[in-house]
């Protein structure tokens, strides 16, 4: 596997970008252009990661696809569109995104999320994002979520099987997954279930932890990793066995130091369980 997560400091061009990524010990990266960026500059971060060895992760296409506003609806498909298009000039494993919701927040609940309608609409707006780019050298990734489609690892491969794109496949995030209790502290098998139904198809996972709160009602808190109770011993291990490029991105942290320990954290268990990551 590969740990990375973002670099704080201005990356003013792709050696200065390379100095930071060594530094920090990172052997993976979020896509370090956007969407407008021109060609040459696009081509040369690519050439800089190819030739150091260093994995660009994925490119974040973080919208709305499903917006019942026409308006953002498109614009979130265009973007999508676009950020494809990027991750396959880039060489980037994969683009990512989630879904998308039904609802005003677009990454939020929605009663209408969860049905037989909303699933057959990913299923449309996927393929759609896909066959306008038709990627050669990546990947279309939904993010797995715990109030949306795919929230499962069964809801996911039926997105496989529906969707039925060889460029569409899985951005694993287990802690999105946790969302009850009963997930909550027997997340090992939870885990070991995506790796078992879903580890041909990974192509980069988030690193993050969780906490169940001890207050009514269910109350489950994102903390840094090694704060939590995410059975990192299994994830890592499991995360071993697939191809060793795979991405491990740490997210969501507030600064440079809280990912330094998350990293530390991350290569101790590591160590302990016989996972390698590779820098």
């Amino acid at each position: 596997m590969r740990l990375g997560g973002p670099i704080f400091e201005k990356c003013s061009d792709p050696l200065r970008w390379l100095t930071l990524l060594r530094r920090a010990g990172y052997g993976a990266a979020f896509c370090p252009v956007g969407v407008d960026t021109d060609a040459a500059t696009v081509r040369n971060y690519g050439e800089t990661a190819r030739k150091a060895g260093i994995i660009i992760a994925e490119v974040g296409a973080w919208s709305n696809p499903l917006s019942t506003d026409h308006a953002i609806r498109e614009k979130a498909l265009d973007g999508c569109k676009k950020s494809l298009a990027l991750a396959d000039q880039i060489g980037a494993r994969c683009c990512v995104n989630i879904a998308g919701s039904r609802g005003e927040k677009w990454d939020g609940p929605h009663a209408n999320d969860l049905t037989p309608e909303t699933f057959d609409l990913i299923v449309q707006t996927v393929r759609d994002i896909i066959d306008g780019v038709k990627p050669r050298n990546t990947f279309y990734t939904l993010e797995t979520m715990p109030w949306m489609y795919p929230d499962s690892p069964e809801s996911y491969l039926q997105l496989l099987k529906a969707i039925d794109r060889g460029a569409f496949a899985v951005h694993l995030d287990p802690v999105n997954l946790i969302c009850s209790p009963r997930r909550y502290f027997n997340n090992g098998d939870v885990i070991k279930e995506c790796f078992q139904k879903l580890g041909p198809y990974i192509k980069s996972c988030h690193a993050k932890d969780i906490l169940l709160q001890g207050k009514l009602t269910t109350h489950l808190d994102e903390v840094r990793p090694g704060l939590g109770n995410l059975d990192y011993g299994t994830f890592l291990k499991e995360l071993n066995k697939l191809d060793p490029n795979v991405p491990l991105m740490m997210e969501h942290l507030p600064d440079a130091e809280e990912y330094t320990q998350a990293a530390k954290y991350i290569r101790s268990v590591a160590q302990k369980e016989g996972a390698k990551i590779v820098t």
